[in-house]
């Protein structure tokens, strides 16, 4: 995550705490997940900065990707958001968003992960 978010034209805070590394379906689909959202970021969140959080909780990895951008962020308007909650279904994962006019937006996803007791 860290080699995605120095790639990004936005520049992005990167705090992942993990107790060890999930495993490779939980790892992809969180990877899928930043991914797509810092390309959302770049694309439409006119965002001066970004930051990824990362947390093992009980059961599950929670990832939160916010940037002070404009804000209005609706997956309804385009494929990338769809994309994510499509990913996020097939391992029971879930995605909320706020993102009012004018900013900031936060994406929240929660990913099951015995792993993470």
């Amino acid at each position: 995550m860290r080699d995605v978010a120095g790639r990004s034209a936005v520049p992005v805070d990167v705090d992942i705490d993990l107790p060890g590394r999930p495993p490779a379906q939980v790892e992809a689909a969180a990877y899928f997940v930043v991914c797509e959202a810092l390309a959302n970021v770049v694309r439409h969140s006119g965002a001066g900065r970004a930051a990824v959080h990362g947390r093992a909780v009980p059961g599950g990895l929670v990832l939160e990707i916010r940037d002070d951008g404009a804000g209005g962020a609706d997956p309804a308007a385009g494929t990338g958001l769809l994309g994510i909650t499509d990913r996020l279904a097939v391992i029971d994962g879930t995605l909320s968003l706020r993102s009012p006019a004018g900013g900031p937006t936060v994406l929240r996803v929660e990913i099951p992960c015995p792993h993470f007791a």
